[in-house]
């Protein structure tokens, strides 16, 4: 099986790459599942029911989110009805939405965790690594194929929760920090692994921010107001090839489309 897993996905350009070459990133790569962070989709932060609806109207089958989930308060009214959104697992009991879920493929089921670090991230969630261990524990009683999106900034927290699961997951992918990382690798005995799945969204930013902004921001230390980016777009991500008899992976390989 092959699952396409896509860096955070960023406003109008990250949508715009999406419509312009998820089909024929699929085609190419003989693509079984899409997998995207969603949560910088509608004007950089957060998403809505209209955006998320486009997105999987453009072939992406699971959003998952991170620290920006809750920015569109629409999200409330309509997360819980919404099964392909998926909110980091380790936010507390009683939290709208799910975590994790099981979902079908052209050739079997998997299972997809969100999950969100805590190592500068500024929120007060559960232990990722108990909750990652729990979650899976439990879709592993479904399925044999499970994958983590690991929504985190800290890369040494990333590579402790590829180590943590290696062996048990199928992937275990970074997100959030928007830049796409160049140590993806099989762990030993099969966990495909990467710090940072990248970001599809605007090219010629500051992490999707319109550039001339972030720089004002660093010079004067004065509270700016940060704006999408315009112009070519770039599409970041990774292909895992996935063993469906055993659940490990066997491959992943790391993907940047440019438009022209």
């Amino acid at each position: 099986m092959r699952i396409l897993m896509l860096g955070d996905i960023v406003g109008k350009p990250g949508r715009r790459a999406v419509q312009a070459t998820l089909d024929k990133v699929k085609e190419e790569w003989e693509i079984d599942f899409t997998v995207a962070n969603g949560e910088n989709a509608a004007g950089g932060n957060g998403i809505t029911r209209e955006i998320a609806d486009e997105l999987f109207d453009s072939g992406i089958d699971v959003l998952t989110m991170g620290n920006h989930v809750w920015d569109k308060k629409e999200i409330f009214s309509f997360i819980d009805q919404e099964p392909r959104i998926l909110r980091p697992a380790n936010y507390p009991p009683g939290t709208p939405g799910r975590g994790a879920g099981v979902f079908k493929t052209n050739k079997d089921k998997i299972g997809i965790i969100s999950l969100s670090g805590r190592v500068f991230m500024g929120e007060n969630l559960d232990c990722p690594f108990r909750t990652a261990e729990a979650v899976t524990n439990k879709l592993k009683e479904e399925v044999k194929i499970v994958l983590v999106d690991f929504h985190a900034e800290a890369t040494s927290e990333k590579i402790a929760l590829g180590w943590h699961l290696a062996g048990r997951v199928a992937a275990v992918c970074g997100t959030h920090t928007h830049v796409l990382t160049a140590d993806e690798r099989v762990l030993p005995p099969g966990t495909a692994y990467i710090s940072d799945l990248g970001m599809t969204g605007p090219r010629d930013s500051v992490l999707g921010v319109n550039t001339e902004t972030v720089v004002k921001k660093f010079l004067t230390q004065l509270p700016t107001r940060f704006e999408v980016a315009s112009g070519p777009y770039q599409l970041n991500g990774v292909v895992l090839t996935v063993n469906t008899q055993t659940g490990i992976a066997t491959e992943i390989v790391r993907i940047s489309i440019n438009e022209e």
